[in-house]
């Protein structure tokens, strides 16, 4: 994972998570707590992709479990949100830009309910029957709503930041010119590359033939002069 990234995502983790717990965990609202770490791993998995999405959602998901006050498996969370980062991430276009904001929108939808379903599966095999005794259709059903309400304002702005710094690599000869190529000139070896040499030196071959007819053509002139000549002796 690029450098930049791993600045950009873990003071974006650190604060979400810690407004969660100190924030939203203490609302006592009705069924789930709102998710501001699963909409931060939405965020960046929509700019980074699969790959970067799963490592982002695992590390949220390990710093999660390891935070107080958890009282679960360490590595639950953590399972959760890199399947999470994986699946959203899957979305990004080639481009790298949505080109609405229903895709993002149905992700958000899509990470609260495979979240929530999963984090409950992932209890039951270990042996935490809590989410069986809320229950996990109002959990799915709460922690749908309320991540859909914090999302306008939370994922644009993660995304906005990551693509931000996806703009500025590291890494370049500080020209923003490609590599291999000098401003202003012609990129080394180019006819190694784009075959320009040869094709020149094709169309030197062929510009050549008409040189050797012009050349021809004043030799004939000059045999039919000579011609004319001779003839014109015997007239006389």
């Amino acid at each position: 994972m690029r450098l930049y990234r791993i600045l950009l995502t873990v003071p974006l983790v650190i604060v979400a998570l810690v407004l969660q717990v100190s924030v939203l965990a203490r609302l006592q609202l009705p069924g789930a707590v709102p998710d501001l770490l699963l909409l931060v791993v939405v965020g960046l998995a929509l700019v980074y992709g699969h790959v970067g999405g799963a490592l982002v959602g695992f590390a949220a998901g390990l710093l999660a479990d390891l935070a107080p006050p958890s009282d679960h498996a360490i590595g639950r969370y953590a399972l959760v949100l890199c399947i999470v980062g994986y699946a959203v991430g899957l979305t990004r276009p080639e481009n790298g830009r949505h080109r609405s904001a229903t895709v993002p929108l149905l992700a958000v939808v899509g990470a609260a309910v495979v979240s929530t379903l999963l984090y409950a599966g992932v209890g039951a095999l270990v042996g935490d029957t809590t989410a069986r005794h809320v229950g996990v259709g109002g959990l799915v059903l709460s922690a749908t709503v309320y991540d859909l309400l914090l999302a306008p304002f939370i994922v644009p702005g993660v995304m906005a930041l990551a693509r931000r710094l996806e703009g500025e690599p590291l890494t370049g000869d500080g020209s923003g010119s490609p590599s291999g190529t000098v401003a202003g000139r012609e990129p080394a070896y180019g006819w190694m590359t784009t075959g320009t040499g040869l094709k020149a030196s094709r169309g030197g071959m062929k510009s050549a033939k008409p040189g050797r007819s012009s050349r021809g053509g004043l030799l004939g002139r000059s045999a039919r002069n000579k011609a004319a000549r001779i003839k014109g002796v015997k007239r006389l």
